[in-house]
């Protein structure tokens, strides 16, 4: 931080600690163990598509390289109604471990071809034997995660649910403590 922006009283803004999706598969057996809410299998990066032939040739390269390897889950790439462009992989439930290493490939390749201002929020959904989902939403530029549960069918929250989890989670994952910005993430991949 230079002179003037500390005479001024501005902060930078803290960077992102992306390896913090390293912590979601052992939330994810504390999910599983105390709520019964399993991995769906599909994760998702949320961001809004920049203009220009770069940020379409990141894009595709990220999406090259997690379904390079023949076995590889399928990734696919869909724009919500608000404009936002969801990165979709979809693969077996039980490795959350390896949902979350090609999550954090691509939040760190937009990151480091300088689309970081892109970057929304990245989801990891679980559901449980009611049929109820819930979403582990990590938003980028805070650092911190939320529950998102919406009602199936319906544009409306399961408050209850979402406390539950961010309650059990509370000691494993950095939560956001702001409830203002716990946003919604309506019909979100996975949800």
């Amino acid at each position: 931080m230079g002179f003037w922006d500390s005479l001024m009283g501005r902060a930078r803004p803290k960077a992102p600690d992306l390896d913090a999706l390293f912590l979601v598969p052992s939330a994810a057996v504390t999910l599983q163990t105390a709520a019964g809410l399993l991995p769906t299998g599909t994760g998702s990066v949320c961001y809004r598509a920049a203009a220009g032939a770069a940020f379409a040739q990141t894009q595709d390269d990220v999406v090259a390289l997690l379904g390079s390897d023949p076995g590889a889950p399928p990734v696919t790439t869909t724009q919500d109604p608000y404009g936002y462009t969801w990165l979709v992989t979809e693969g077996d439930p039980g490795d959350v471990s390896g949902l979350c290493t090609d999550l954090h490939a691509v939040n760190t390749s937009l990151a480091g071809q300088g689309f970081g201002h892109s970057l929304l929020c990245t989801l990891v959904p679980f559901r449980g034997p009611d049929g109820r989902t819930v979403g582990l939403v990590y938003l980028y530029k805070q650092g911190t995660f939320y529950p998102f549960a919406q009602v199936p069918g319906e544009k409306r929250r399961d408050n209850l649910l979402e406390l539950q989890v961010r309650d059990l989670l509370a000691g494993e994952l950095p939560m956001e403590k702001d409830l203002q910005r716990w946003l919604a993430v309506w019909d979100a991949p996975g949800l």
